[in-house]
C-alpha cells in the first residue's frame, strides 16, 4: 500500500485505480475466500466465495459458527473455522489442478481399500500384534462408514475425513465385528477412537507422500484427545511381597520381576537370548532391538536382576522360556498378587510401570528413566512423573501437625 503522501499528488480516478488493481492481485493470489452470513437463529452460516475466470460464484459449506457463550463453544468454532479452510485449501489446489494440468502427477483414482490393506499387510510383523490389529479394526469401522469397495482417494474429501470422526464419536461401537447378540451396544472407548482415526490419518499422509493425492484432506482436522489411563503399578513394599510369595509358574515369576528389575516390556523380555547379554566394567549389560520401536538399546542391570536369568546357556538359547500368552500370563500374575495380599489389577506391563516409578522414588531423574526405559521423547516418560512426583509429596509433608495423634493425648 502506497504512503498517504504519495496519494496526495495523484488524482483521485488514478488512486481508484490503484486500489481495483490491489484488489485484482489479492483475487488472483487468493481466488477463493470464506465468507459469513448471519442467520435468523443467531448462527453463522460459512460458504465460499469463487472468483474464476473472470465469474463469481458461491458454495455454502452447511458449517456454521454458534454464539459463543463458554469455551466449549469456542473450541467448536475453532474447529469448525479450521474445516472450512482446509476445505477451501483443497478448492484452491483442485482450481489450479484443472488450470495448469497438475492432475495427471497424481493418481488420485486409486482404491482406498487396496491402498489400505496393502499398508495393513506391510505393518505385519514389524510392529506389536495389538496396534497391528488396530489398523484392521480401524478398517472394519471405515466400511461401516463408506461401504463402496470403489471408493477411490478422489472421494476422500475434508467432510469425508470430518463425517469419519464424527462417526467414531457418535455411532461406532467396540465389537462390531462380533455378530453375537448383545443386550446392549457398547460405544468405542476414547483411546480406540484416538487409534482408529490416527491410523486413518496416518493412510492419508503416506498417499500424499505417494503423491496418490495433491491435498492432504484431513489437513486441519485433528485427532481426538486421548484419555489418561491408570499407571497401575507395585511399590517397593509390594514387591518384596510378590518376591516372598510362591508363584504357580517360577518362569513368570522370573520374568515379572525381571521385568520389574529392568523396565523391559514382555515382547524384548521373551526375544532375549545369551548372545545378548555381555559383562562389562563389573555391570551386566544387554544389548537389544526394541521390538516395538526397532531402537538399539544397551542397558545395564543389576546383579539382582542378573540373577534371575538363571545359569548362562548357549548363545542362541532363550533366557526365559515356558511363558505362554499374554492372557495366560495375565492370569497367573493376577492369581499371584492376590495370594501375596495386593488388591490391585497387575498384568505383565505393569512390571514396567513398577521399575518407572521405582527409579522416581529412589532419586533417580526423568531424564535417566527416560533413557533406561528406551524412549524416544521425554513427554512419553512425563507421565509417571505425574504419578509420583517428589515436590508435591515434600509439600504435603511439611503441612504442620493439627491433629494430636490419640496415644499422644493418653
Amino acid at each position: 500500500m502506497l504512503p498517504l503522501r504519495y496519494y496526495s499528488v495523484i488524482p483521485n480516478n488514478e488512486v481508484t485505480e490503484i486500489t481495483k488493481k490491489r484488489n485484482y492481485m489479492a483475487d488472483i493470489k487468493e481466488p477463493i475466500k470464506i465468507r459469513r452470513k448471519s442467520l435468523k437463529n443467531g448462527n453463522i452460516s460459512l460458504y465460499l466465495d469463487i472468483y474464476r475466470n473472470g465469474k463469481r460464484e458461491y458454495e455454502f459449506l452447511k458449517l456454521y459458527l454458534i454464539p459463543e457463550k463458554n469455551r466449549e463453544d469456542k473450541e467448536r468454532n475453532r474447529q469448525t473455522l479450521q474445516l472450512a479452510n482446509s476445505i477451501k485449501a483443497q478448492k484452491i489446489v483442485e482450481m489450479q489442478n484443472g488450470e495448469y494440468g497438475f492432475k495427471s502427477q497424481f493418481a488420485e483414482d486409486t482404491l482406498f481399500y487396496e491402498y489400505y490393506r496393502s499398508m495393513c499387510q506391510s505393518r505385519l510383523g514389524k510392529e506389536s500384534r495389538g496396534n497391528w490389529g488396530n489398523w484392521f479394526s480401524c478398517l472394519h469401522h471405515l466400511l461401516k462408514y463408506d461401504k463402496r469397495e470403489n471408493l477411490t482417494f478422489s472421494d476422500i474429501t475434508p467432510e469425508w475425513v470430518q463425517g469419519f470422526k464424527d462417526y467414531l464419536e457418535n455411532e461406532a461401537v467396540a465389537w462390531g465385528h462380533d455378530f453375537r447378540k448383545r443386550i446392549k451396544d457398547k460405544p468405542l472407548a476414547r483411546n480406540s477412537k484416538v487409534s482408529y482415526f490416527a491410523k486413518l490419518l496416518a493412510c492419508l499422509n503416506k498417499a500424499y507422500d505417494d503423491r496418490i493425492i495433491a491435498f492432504n484432506p484431513a489437513r486441519g482436522i485433528y485427532n481426538f484427545k486421548a484419555e489418561e489411563g491408570t499407571r497401575m503399578y507395585l511399590t517397593i513394599e509390594e514387591l518384596h511381597k510378590m518376591i516372598d510369595t510362591p508363584c504357580e509358574y517360577p518362569q513368570i515369576k522370573a520374568a515379572f520381576l525381571f521385568s520389574c528389575l529392568t523396565g523391559l516390556r514382555r515382547s524384548d523380555i521373551l526375544r532375549l537370548t545369551w548372545s545378548d547379554v555381555q559383562e562389562q566394567s563389573g555391570f551386566t549389560r544387554i544389548i537389544f532391538k526394541q521390538k516395538k520401536t526397532s531402537g538399539q538399546e544397551y542397558l545395564d542391570i543389576s546383579p539382582q536382576a542378573a540373577l534371575l536369568m538363571g545359569e548362562r546357556g548357549k548363545p542362541k538359547e532363550y533366557i526365559f522360556t515356558d511363558i505362554h500368552s499374554p492372557s495366560c500370563t495375565n492370569k497367573t500374575i493376577q492369581e499371584w498378587v492376590l495370594r501375596a495380599g495386593i488388591d490391585k489389577k497387575i498384568t505383565f506391563h505393569c512390571g514396567r510401570h513398577t521399575f518407572a516409578v521405582m527409579m522416581l522414588d529412589l532419586g533417580t531423574d526423568i531424564y535417566t528413566v527416560s533413557k533406561l526405559l528406551g524412549h524416544r521423547e521425554l513427554n512419553t516418560t512425563q507421565i509417571y512423573a505425574k504419578v509420583l512426583d517428589k515436590n508435591k509429596q515434600k509439600a504435603v509433608a511439611n503441612i504442620p501437625e493439627f491433629f494430636k495423634k490419640k496415644e499422644d493425648e493418653d
